[in-house]
């Protein structure tokens, strides 16, 4: 397993994390992922120490918080091993105090976490989404570094972010000699590049590591979806269709046909093809991989330990190409455009 700084921080880690989403899961999104617990989920754990992966994501929505509970459960005696990053934010309930990042919101939050977790710390807390009625000197100037410097959180972060509000953050940030956000957990794949439009840039000036989420697309990448068949009963595509951000059918299949070409060179599977892509790209620190059960972890950890050749890189990239929106499509489509601002990739 490679190992990468965390943006500019001191923090190293590995290139593939474990999702732990999969953990206790309940209800119509979690419970399509997976329902690891006890025995199974610390078999998981192990596999994954083995063979290096040693930070765990998490979050206190992931099944009303039985994530959480799970994955203590599941490190119990290997706290030093291990890294945790969880995120906060996005609502627990339907009362006033159920959601956002207020100050009382947040340092309860993670209190509960930390229960939860059964540990005395978090190594990385992410923001699980931007709380537009929290003022950022609120949070940035004050709550953040409090949790910081009473040793409840190592690190800081932010998912799906703005990236407007993401730079306001980093701003306050070094106005008042606080912390700064050090990750961004994003949605990235071969079938979802948005990131690279605003985000990606951002990430490269401000020194933020990429922890990517959903790297199949939803679980459209597995190599069970192609063109001309219908979706595998089996699929979980099924059961979390209404929360997957939408692709046209025929860019979809553009990418499994490249996916399947690949695959047909190198025998590795269309997923391990997508991650290894993603694991090119400029800002990424780490892929997050979930997984239901023993084979499937062991199928995504086979992601690493070679690499595309730049035929293969160029293949995917022309196949899962779009044009960003507006105000970035000049600079795509335009030479003069272009030559003031170079693309990173």
């Amino acid at each position: 397993m490679d190992y990468r700084q965390l943006g500019t921080s001191g923090l190293r880690v590995p290139v593939l994390s474990f999702g732990a989403g999969t953990f206790g899961g309940s209800g119509p999104l979690f419970g399509a992922w997976g329902d690891s617990k006890g025995d199974e989920a610390r078999r998981l754990v192990d596999i994954c120490l083995e063979a290096g992966v040693n930070l765990f994501d998490t979050a206190d929505v992931y099944s009303d918080g039985a994530s959480e509970r799970v994955l203590g459960q599941a490190i119990k005696g290997l706290r030093d091993q291990v890294l945790i990053s969880t995120k906060t934010g996005l609502p627990t309930g339907d009362g006033p105090a159920d959601w956002g990042v207020s100050r009382s919101r947040l340092i309860r939050a993670v209190e509960h976490a930390l229960r939860r977790l059964e540990t005395d710390h978090i190594d990385l807390l992410q923001l699980h989404a931007y709380d537009a009625s929290t003022p950022a000197e609120e949070l940035v100037g004050a709550t953040l570094e409090t949790l910081v410097t009473a040793g409840k959180v190592r690190y800081t972060g932010v998912s799906n972010y703005p990236g407007w509000a993401l730079m306001k953050a980093q701003g306050i940030a070094d106005r008042h000699g606080r912390p700064r956000f050090v990750a961004h957990q994003v949605y990235y794949s071969l079938i979802g590049r948005a990131y690279e439009a605003d985000l990606m840039p951002l990430a490269a000036d401000q020194g933020l590591g990429a922890l990517v989420w959903s790297p199949l697309g939803w679980g459209r990448l597995t190599g069970k979806i192609r063109r001309g068949a219908p979706i595998p009963e089996g699929s979980r595509l099924h059961q979390t269709a209404a929360f997957a951000p939408p692709v046209e059918d025929e860019h979809l299949y553009r990418v499994v046909d490249a996916l399947d070409a690949i695959a047909a060179e190198t025998g590795k599977t269309a997923p391990q093809i997508a991650i290894n892509w993603l694991l090119q790209r400029p800002t990424v620190a780490s892929v997050i991989v979930g997984a239901r059960n023993e084979h499937q972890l062991r199928q995504n950890l086979g992601a690493v330990g070679w690499s595309l050749t730049p035929d293969q890189i160029a293949l995917l990239d022309a196949a899962s190409d779009v044009l960003p929106p507006y105000p970035h499509t000049p600079y795509r489509q335009q030479e003069g455009f272009a030559r003031l601002n170079p693309p990173l990739v």
